[in-house]
Formats: C-alpha cells, structure tokens, sequence
C-alpha cells in the first residue's frame, strides 16, 4: 500500500459476524492489523485504541482493528478488557495480502508466516494518507489520531 492508494476492496466479518467491506467504510478510516487477540502488545494496543475510542469519534474517524482470529475470538477478547474498538476478523487472509501485511516473521530463531503489525489511516475520498509499518505499540494510537485529527 503507497499513499494515494484505494482501500482494497476486500471484506472482513465484524465481532458481531456481520460481514463488512472496507471500501464500502465511507468517511475518514482507520484500518489497523494485529497478530492475536489476548497476546500482551496486541491486548495493550486495543486497550490504547479503547481508550480514544471517544476522540477518534469527534474527529469522524473510524478505527477498525483486524487479524485473523475468528468473530467468536473477538468477542471473547473483547469482553474480557473491557474494549470498545472495533475489532474484524480476516480467517482467510484476504485483506492481509490486500494490505501487504502477511509475511515471514522470526520468532526466538524460528521463521514463520504471520501478520506484521501495521496501520493505515485513509481518508474521506478512501484513499491512504499515511501508513505505520512494525508498529511498536507505546504510544501509536496517539501518533495514529493526531495524524488523523489533521485531515
């Protein structure tokens, strides 16, 4: 994904089980990817998203957080923190290839195909403003809504 690009025109299935295509999202979209619910760097970044969920809402931006965990999986890790983004579910990986995000990772010496941790903010005409690669979680959904603020 290069800035300029369209929201790939791929569906994902909400929490909820409701399926929903990101292209369809009209207005400002956050779209970020995660490798796992209830893992520590994927549960603080959906806590730190949660936290301004209200103030991406005044700005009339949309977050969506996606991996590969099934509906079921979401609502799971959901209820148990307490979170309030909104979480989509890619089981078959579709818009992890669409956004590039599906790749070799290593892991203590041990290479294995997973999700790179990465968001895309893209806006109202659905075309991607800015973009983070290797997310490190400390601080990110701050970067993510001031760079969002200022569209």
């Amino acid at each position: 994904m290069q800035q300029g690009d369209a929201i790939p025109a791929v569906t994902v299935k909400t929490a909820n089980d409701e399926t929903l295509a990101l292209a369809d999202v009209s207005g400002p979209l956050v779209v970020y990817f995660y490798p796992k619910d209830d893992t520590s760097g994927c549960t603080r970044e959906a806590q730190d998203f949660t936290a301004l969920t209200d103030a991406f809402a005044d700005a009339g931006v949309r977050v969506i957080g996606i991996s590969k965990d099934s509906p079921a999986r979401h609502r799971k890790f959901t209820e148990k923190h307490s979170l309030t983004v909104e979480l989509a579910s890619d089981e078959a990986g579709a818009a992890c290839e669409a956004f590039g995000v599906w790749g070799e990772k290593m892991l203590y010496g041990k290479t294995y195909m997973g999700i790179e941790r990465a968001t895309f903010l893209f806006g109202r005409d659905g075309t991607l403003v800015q973009s983070w690669r290797k997310v490190k979680v400390p601080g990110h959904a701050a970067a993510v809504l001031e760079a969002a603020r200022a569209l």
